[in-house]
């Protein structure tokens, strides 16, 4: 199977581990400051979201976004980036999600190899604190990517960087612009989350990701490009 499958790129958050809630206390407390109130459920808008584009939507909320410069904005967004470190600190090996661990045992056992392509510029130390370092051999960073999700850079960027050609390649997401962003570079979209529907393979949770499963829908997907249309 190694032969077929070229790289397998994982997103991170809601994926290896779900720091969401984490995101939400920072922004939360960042929107107080400035007289906004957001609650869980604005917060699911954010998921897959770059750290400005989450802003914009914050501040719209509030019906604040002409009421800061572009230089305020970008300091406003640091400081979210410090509240949630902040946050980061109490994460530990025991909060990857379940079914990871052997899902990345499985891949490595034969030979592929693997990625992480995530939005979040704080993607290195959230892997550190999980002591995942040695299950990627490439991490793609967030600050050199131009575009955000949905956009296929990033995806496109992990497979360059694996030497995988993207139409051999398996993604795995948890958000529907993640899923978009999978789809639009051309790889196999494998969703977790029962409302991604544009996934190819799609899973409730993390714990029913099962590598044979994702082989054996990736060699049908695969299979089912090659048939001609009628």
């Amino acid at each position: 199977m190694s032969d077929i499958i070229e790289a397998v790129v994982f997103d991170l958050d809601g994926v290896i581990t779900d720091t969401a809630h984490f995101h939400f206390l920072a922004w939360k407390e960042l929107a107080g400051e400035i007289g906004i109130e957001i609650d869980e459920a604005f917060n699911e808008r954010l998921k897959g979201v770059s750290r400005m584009d989450s802003l914009e939507l914050i501040l719209q909320e509030g019906n604040r976004q002409d009421d800061f410069p572009t230089e305020e904005k970008e300091k406003m967004a640091d400081k979210k980036n410090l509240h949630y470190c902040e946050f980061l600190k109490e994460l530990t090996p025991n909060d990857v999600l379940p079914g990871i661990l052997p899902l990345l045992a499985e891949i490595k056992a034969e030979g592929i190899p693997v990625g992480l392509a995530s939005v979040s510029k704080n993607a290195g130390t959230v892997i550190r604190a999980l002591r995942l370092e040695e299950q990627f051999d490439y991490i793609v960073d967030a600050a050199k990517i131009k575009r955000s999700k949905p956009d296929p850079e990033i995806f496109l960027t992990a497979c360059k960087k694996l030497q995988a050609n993207p139409e051999k390649s398996i993604g795995i997401e948890d958000a529907q612009a993640g899923v978009d962003a999978i789809k639009a570079s051309g790889m196999f979209a494998v969703g977790v989350g029962s409302t991604l529907e544009k996934a190819d393979l799609k899973l409730n949770s993390s714990d029913q990701l099962q590598w044979s499963e994702i082989k054996d829908q990736f060699v049908k997907w695969n299979q089912q490009k090659g048939v001609p249309r009628v």
